[in-house]
């Protein structure tokens, strides 16, 4: 199939110049572009310059628009069973985060429904996420396990991810989180042992997920705990991330960095320390803005990570407790406005850095000859006006692969 997208008021390519992301200062660097079109031919964008009319060549009209690419939701939580909306009611009565854990609530109450939701209406539930998370522009996201945590309720929901890929639009990168909390019904020592002895296996010998993620916190895996779950991962060919310095500053970033991470995620409480580590690593640093505003916490210091050169990305950290936020626009606005980013930095932040943060921005995250063709009509005069008016969807049309969709 080609494609002409013809006569757009501009591109703005988040090209990165052949570097897998873009960190510190080039971060405010978006790469607009005038007087071009965008040439389309199978899927793969071949030219960027003014494109004569040719037979058998599809034109669209993107006159007065905006090209821009689809953004990555590079942390996501999309596959679970139930609702928590009580927690926020109760966090609202000033309730705090570990209160709400203390008596039932939290991730582990989340994981009693998943566990008895059959396969068919978690993998339903999330499809319709996806869906609407497309039509706000999400063209590829990272859905991560982590509700089950039990032998077969993690392949439950890693097998439900492997379902939704075959047959959804979106790019679906899968990460296994077993080590998301401790389950109440069994030892600690044991659960330990069921994750790097029976859960990694399995899940590489049938190619359940490209990563291994470990919740590693105040509360939840320690540092030594995460080192053996991640290096059992690395033995069995996966990638590795890690959800680290949210609560505190545990030494995490250190170890994923360590280790070869390709991103280390939430990072409120990172240290100065830390940042510098971080910024001189290839490892991305993924924010999750809509989690502190959940949590009425203190949003993470990207200014000051940017500042330390770090490649940093968001994501909406979409799951049923601390961010019902499934939207990358509202996710911008936030890290405009609690996280101090500029327009230009979240742009960048959630296309070009959130594919390296999936290890895909080889072929994702920006407009550039020879990447895939995911791209967003955007209706608006300039590209500020997705963030600052981030409950109007100006999406009109989305490119994914070089298929139209037309939103109404």
């Amino acid at each position: 199939m080609k494609l002409v997208l013809k006569d757009p008021r501009f591109v703005v390519t988040c090209s990165s110049h052949g570097m897998p992301f873009k960190r510190g200062s080039e971060m405010n660097e978006i790469g607009v572009v005038e007087g071009v079109d965008v040439y389309v031919e199978d899927g793969t964008i071949k030219q960027i310059a003014r494109i004569d009319s040719a037979e058998g060549v599809d034109v669209v009209d993107v006159s007065g628009k905006i090209l821009m690419p689809g953004f990555v939701d590079a942390h996501t939580h999309a596959i679970f069973g139930g609702t928590r909306e009580h927690e926020f009611l109760l966090r609202a009565a000033g309730k705090s985060y570990g209160e709400i854990a203390r008596e039932g609530g939290g991730i582990l109450q989340t994981v009693r429904k998943t566990r008895e939701t059959p396969k068919s209406r978690l993998r339903s539930s999330a499809e319709h996420r996806l869906d609407k998370m497309l039509k706000w522009g999400t063209t590829a996201v990272e859905l991560k396990s982590g509700y089950g945590l039990d032998f077969k309720n993690e392949i439950k929901l890693l097998e439900a991810i492997q379902e939704m890929r075959s047959e959804l639009i979106p790019d679906i990168c899968a990460t296994f989180l077993g080590a998301h909390a401790i389950p109440s019904d069994v030892d600690r020592d044991v659960y330990l042992k069921t994750l790097t002895e029976e859960l990694l296996p399995y899940i590489a010998k049938k190619e359940l997920a490209e990563f291994c993620d470990v919740f590693c916190d105040e509360g939840f895996f320690s540092l030594d705990e995460a080192k053996r779950i991640l290096i059992a991962a690395r033995e069995f060919g996966l990638k590795l991330k890690m959800h680290a310095d949210e609560l505190s500053a545990s030494g995490a970033v250190k170890l994923a960095v360590e280790l070869g991470a390709t991103s280390v995620d939430h990072l409120e409480k990172i240290s100065a320390e830390e940042m510098t580590v971080l910024g001189e690593s290839s490892t991305i640093a993924v924010v999750l803005p809509p989690v502190a505003a959940y949590l009425r916490a203190r949003p993470a210091p990207v200014r000051e990570m940017i500042e330390h050169n770090c490649a940093v990305a968001i994501a909406s950290d979409f799951n049923p407790g601390t961010s019902m936020v499934d939207n990358m626009q509202t996710v911008m606005w936030l890290g405009v406005c609690f996280n101090e980013m500029t327009v230009e930095e979240v742009l960048n932040a959630a296309t070009i850095n959130a594919a390296a943060a999936l290890g895909m921005s080889d072929k994702l995250g920006s407009i550039e000859v020879g990447k895939q063709a995911d791209i967003l009509v955007v209706d608006a005069e300039d590209y500020a006006y997705l963030p600052y008016h981030f409950t109007e969807n100006r999406i009109t049309k989305v490119i994914k692969h070089g298929i139209v969709l037309e939103f109404s």
